[in-house]
């Protein structure tokens, strides 16, 4: 690979923005930086990334853009201890299968199921949420079995792709589990960070991880995730929701524009 000043430059730029992004809304980004990867190099002339390439790049740079939210979310009191243990053994254990398992699947099996997972968390993100964010965080409850079953399966999905599962995990939260938004954002956080531990060891032993690109969006998502995270906590939920409504369904509609 080709690693000149304007290779660097894009996928920094693509690791900065991504991950400003997640921690702003509580994803890892891969929802952003999926689509980014395999679509901007080929734009300023650079070599295109291949599927497994992305997912691999994915996983890694997942790890350290939420090491850095959560970083951010240490002291707000919007971690709920409970919900991370829960659904972070859950999500740790899918995406290690999904990690691994993934190195049997097609370039194109992977785009597939990439699409399949952002429209299902877009359809949830469009559905109605009211009252959710009136509940005071001391009071917030969850059924247990529900949370452990659905990240399960959000982790062998999200291990396929590299994407750690947020994107999927956040609509699930607000949706489903009808976690308050903040606490939503700053827990799926951390879940993704356990989740990114399987799918990133996955990637890593089944020879899957370009190294130097993966490096340069580490370093970008370290710099970029704190600055977001303080970001998202003084904006309004409701414009949180619709930043990541948005993102997700543009997503959609560009993943399956070129699926078919």
């Amino acid at each position: 690979m080709d690693v000149s000043l304007a290779f660097l430059i894009v996928i920094f730029f693509i690791g900065f923005v991504g991950s400003f992004i997640s921690g702003m809304v509580g994803i890892g980004g891969s929802i952003i930086k999926y689509p980014m990867l395999l679509y901007l190099p080929p734009l300023f002339g650079l070599a295109a990334f291949s599927a497994h390439e992305v997912s691999g790049i994915s996983a890694v740079q997942v790890f350290f853009a939420t090491i850095g939210g959560v970083w951010a979310y240490r002291k707000s009191g919007y971690l709920n201890k409970s919900l991370i243990l829960y659904m972070g053994a859950s999500i740790l254990v899918g995406s290690f299968v999904g990690g691994y398992g993934s190195k049997l699947m097609s370039e194109g099996t992977i785009n597939v199921v990439y699409g399949v997972l952002a429209a299902l968390a877009a359809i949830m993100m469009f559905v109605p949420k009211k009252g959710i964010d009136d509940i005071p965080l001391d009071q917030v409850t969850f059924n247990k079995e529900v949370a452990a079953a659905l990240a399960f399966l959000i982790g062998v999905g999200s291990g396929i792709v590299g994407a750690a599962g947020a994107f999927l995990l956040v609509p699930v939260m607000l949706v489903v589990l009808k976690i308050p938004t903040r606490m939503t954002i700053a827990t799926s956080l951390a879940i993704t960070f356990i989740s990114s531990i399987g799918s990133t060891f996955g990637k890593i032993t089944t020879g899957q991880v370009d190294y130097i690109p993966a490096l340069i969006m580490v370093v970008a998502s370290l710099l970029a995730s704190p600055l977001g995270a303080k970001a998202g906590q003084k904006m309004n939920t409701k414009v949180l929701q619709v930043i990541l409504a948005v993102l997700i369904l543009a997503t959609v509609v560009k993943i399956w524009v070129d699926i078919l």
